[in-house]
């Protein structure tokens, strides 16, 4: 009964791996045979229990329920088909299987457990041989899911606590699997057996994880939900992480200013609570003590208490933390005259920090005095050193002296540096002017050099300041300074023997210009230049005069661009008459004033050839738009000489018959009564040769003419033409209106006939007088009923067929539609008598069109 525990529907099989029969015996003696089988079945599943290898010919099933012995009949058949009891309806859904006496029991209860007896009858009109077969059919319930109860969800570590495996219902044996799952999800079996209970001794904070069990009997397994156990442990000795990390022999160190993160971390369950005191000071609670910016004053004992608030225990750790921190920046070096500009003393500090940082110089020092030098080479936790260097060693150009400063918070030691060498270039002398001219300032600068140099002043007259410091600026009354004799400005170095000079001399500006007479053409911008000739002592302001002697300043007109060395004016748009003439540039200084002239000749351009209208027409019979066309009369030749063109049109009188509208406006009425006003249309294309003026008066007469342009120079005016009609053509309309017409005459023409003929019998009289009327005697000659006449075929057009027929009416005279239009007629009718004449009709259409 593989098939049927497993589910399966296979209603015939026949094997089964519980079924114990043999093959049926015969035995000659007359006697019953038995046997017996065992049958295993699940519940609500099927089961097949069979009655021998043969079907036999009678056969009856009995039931003996387990603990009783009395047999009740299930189903019997004793040759005429099976009969299935009441009893059968409590066992189960039992039917039999066809040409066998196998009982197939589908949806097994439970009460269907218990001795199934089947009487089987062989050969019965022969030798009967009669056996019985006991099948004890065992129903085994599958287990249902199970569901963990456990003694303590959230055990303390190092307590005890059971787990039990409970389920609803289930046939026995069952083995029970514990399986624990981790944080990480791996999965792993921990206990195996048939008890329900699992017992944990000694729990500690690995047995933190999901639990689960599964319940196997022989029918499946089944497995329960799992839950959460929640180990209670803690708080370890916490552990103190320092960001960043430096450690001393005294515990930990931190820099000044840095940010320090103080980590502590206690293993817990539930997590901890963590307090941090500072010398036995609560500041903070929280994991994670920060202190931005540590100060000095924060160096001391730092201690992490942490809390299990749900066992109520505690544990705590101290470290100490020392704050270092070196000088602010870095060692700060210099170099300095010494004894009137002819020594040089090194200057090294590095103030502050804790402890103080050592300073040492290095370099050239084979020249200082041997007490100094051996001073300044050794290491010593100063905080200011300073060495002397004398004029016998100062023979060297550009020598390096380094200051090395080392501190304990630093990992390596920092350094400054300082150059000896003298300026590269010569002292440079100029002058200015103060904003108010009340002062005109002398400066003198030696820019370089290392330490830097001493500048004076020494001017005629008494005018100066000599071997002062300071004295590089020399400051003389505005209209005071003298040219006869130059001031000079002494320099002097302590790494150079000689003293340097500069000189300067006072005079009064000159300027220059690149052309003193510009010629340009109309309607171009032209650019005046001003330049001021390079000289010791500053000027005021460059001012520009126009030709007309006015100040020039920015305007749409004039552009002004200007530095202290040149001026340059720009005059947009030039014209012959308003910009022609002498333009003045003047400037001045301390000792005096200048100016220069530069004269602007603007010129016109040449005159264009002249232009000719060779087509003035309207475009339309509305006289609205008018087409113009024109040549030049140079055009072959290359360059061109003309830049555009001006088109004009001129009012010049009105067409009769025409009155005055009050809608006129006033603009219309002053141009018929005023003088002729000539209207432009600007074309800035020189290639075009034609246009149309559109928006024009049809009542109106007008006039135009072209006018050549080059840029700004107008040219001749063309002769003035009127513009000429255009031509009328309405030959195609006229053929247009007459094929028109005749198409609508013969259509309607035809169809008014196919409606009389097709009606003839309904209109009589509209027929007759188309097409004339029958003759009496014609009519009393019909000999034919009016059903027959109507059944045969009419004669349209001449057409004719076999058997009775009525003659059409002929035509008695033409019938006229329409005098302008078509004339339908018809020709001469038959002789009077004949009925079987064909009638004949001519349509004749005339149109006309005009």
């Amino acid at each position: 009964m593989v098939a049927q525990l497993l589910g399966l529907a296979f209603p015939f099989l026949i094997t089964s791996l519980f079924d114990l029969t043999y093959a049926v015996e015969i035995k000659p003696n007359w006697e019953v045979v038995y046997q017996d089988t065992s049958v295993y079945g699940v519940v609500n599943k099927a089961v097949i229990l069979e009655c021998g290898s043969t079907s036999p010919d009678m056969y009856i099933w009995s039931f003996t329920k387990p603990g009783t012995e009395a047999i009740k009949a299930v189903v019997y058949d004793l040759g005429r088909g099976p009969r299935i009891q009441q009893l059968a309806q409590t066992l189960g859904q039992l039917t039999v299987i066809s040409n066998t006496a196998a009982v197939n029991i589908e949806k097994l209860p439970l009460a269907a457990q218990g001795l199934y007896t089947c009487q089987a009858f062989y050969d019965i009109d022969k030798e009967p041989k009669v056996y019985y077969y006991y099948v004890h059919l065992t129903v085994r319930v599958p287990v249902t899911k199970p569901y963990i109860l456990v003694s303590d969800v959230s055990p303390v570590e190092g307590s005890t606590m059971w787990m039990r495996c409970n389920l609803e219902n289930g046939t026995g044996p069952i083995q029970y699997v514990w399986q624990h799952e981790t944080r990480s999800g791996n999965i792993s079996s921990f206990a195996q057996s048939n008890t329900s209970v699992v017992n944990l001794t000694d729990v500690n904070r690995n047995h933190t994880g999901w639990y689960r069990c599964v319940a196997r009997n022989a029918v499946n397994s089944e497995r329960s939900d799992r839950i959460w156990l929640d180990i209670i442990f803690g708080p370890d000795i916490p552990q103190i992480d320092v960001t960043p990390y430096t450690l001393t022999e005294r515990g930990y160190s931190a820099l000044e200013r840095e940010t320090v993160s103080l980590l502590c971390q206690a293993q817990s369950n539930p997590p901890s609570q963590y307090v941090w005191f500072y010398n036995n000071s609560q500041v903070y609670t929280g994991p994670q003590l920060t202190i931005t910016k540590i100060l000095r004053m924060h160096t001391g004992d730092y201690a992490c208490l942490a809390q299990n608030t749900y066992l109520n225990t505690r544990s705590k750790k101290t470290i100490s933390l020392t704050v270092y921190y070196p000088p602010d920046g870095s060692p700060s070096c210099s170099v300095e005259p010494a004894l009137n500009h002819t020594s040089l003393r090194l200057l090294c500090s590095w103030s502050g920090g804790f402890p103080s940082a050592s300073l040492h110089w290095t370099g050239d020092l084979k020249h200082a005095g041997q007490d100094e030098a051996d001073e300044g080479q050794q290491v010593h936790p100063l905080t200011n050193t300073a060495i002397l260097l004398p004029s016998e060693g100062l023979t060297s150009n550009n020598s390096l002296f380094t200051c090395m400063g080392s501190h304990p918070a630093l990992k390596q030691s920092t350094e400054c540096s300082t150059h000896t060498y003298a300026p590269p270039a010569e002292p440079v002398c100029f002058a200015y002017v103060t904003s108010n001219k009340q002062y005109l300032m002398l400066s003198c600068s030696w820019d370089g050099g290392a330490p830097k140099a001493l500048v004076w002043w020494e001017g005629p007259g008494g005018q100066g300041k000599g071997g002062e410091d300071n004295s590089n600026i020399l400051i003389l009354r505005y209209g005071t300074a003298r040219t006869e004799k130059p001031y000079t400005c002494h320099a002097k170095h302590p790494l150079l023997v000689q003293t340097k000079t500069c000189r300067l001399t006072l005079e009064a500006p000159v300027l220059l210009t690149q052309r003193r007479v510009v010629s340009v053409y109309e309607g171009s911008d032209v650019q005046l230049t001003c330049n001021l000739r390079a000289n010791y002592l500053p000027v005021s302001e460059i001012t520009w005069f126009n030709n007309q002697g006015i100040d020039v300043q920015d305007t749409s007109k004039y552009t002004l661009l200007r530095t202290s060395a040149w001026a340059n004016l720009t005059v947009r748009d030039t014209e012959e008459t308003q910009d022609s003439g002498e333009y003045r540039c003047s400037t001045s200084n301390a000792v005096g004033g200048t100016e220069i002239n530069v004269t602007l000749v603007v010129k016109k351009h040449p005159m264009p050839p002249n232009a000719t209208l060779v087509k003035v027409i309207y475009n339309s019979r509305k006289r609205n738009e008018v087409e113009l066309e024109w040549h030049i009369e140079s055009e072959a030749e290359k360059g061109g000489g003309w830049t555009g063109f001006i088109l004009e049109h001129v009012w010049v009188s009105e067409r009769p018959g025409r009155r005055s509208s009050s809608n006129d406006s006033k603009e219309e009425t002053e141009e018929r009564i005023g003088p002729p006003v000539w209207h432009r249309n600007i074309i800035q294309d020189p290639e075009v040769r034609s246009h149309t003026v559109g928006s024009l008066t049809p009542i109106v007469t007008y006039q135009f003419r072209i006018i050549p342009l080059n840029h700004r120079t107008v040219g001749h005016p063309s002769a003035a033409k009127t513009p000429a009609e255009p031509r009328f053509n309405a030959y195609p309309a006229v053929i247009g209106a007459a094929i028109g017409g005749m198409l609508f005459a013969a259509i309607i023409t035809a169809l008014l006939l196919m409606y009389i003929i097709r009606n003839r019998n309904n209109n009589p009289r509209l027929h007759d007088m188309l097409f004339g009327s029958q003759h009496s005697q014609s009519r009393e000659n019909i000999n034919f009923p009016e059903d027959e006449v109507v059944s045969g075929s009419e004669e349209i057009g001449g057409l004719s067929s076999p058997g009775p027929t009525m003659a059409l009416p002929r035509a008695s005279s033409p019938l006229t539609i329409s005098p302008q239009s078509a004339t339908p007629t018809t020709d001469q009718a038959p002789p009077p008598g004949d009925d079987n004449e064909p009638v004949s009709v001519t349509i004749t259409v005339k149109a006309t069109g005009s």
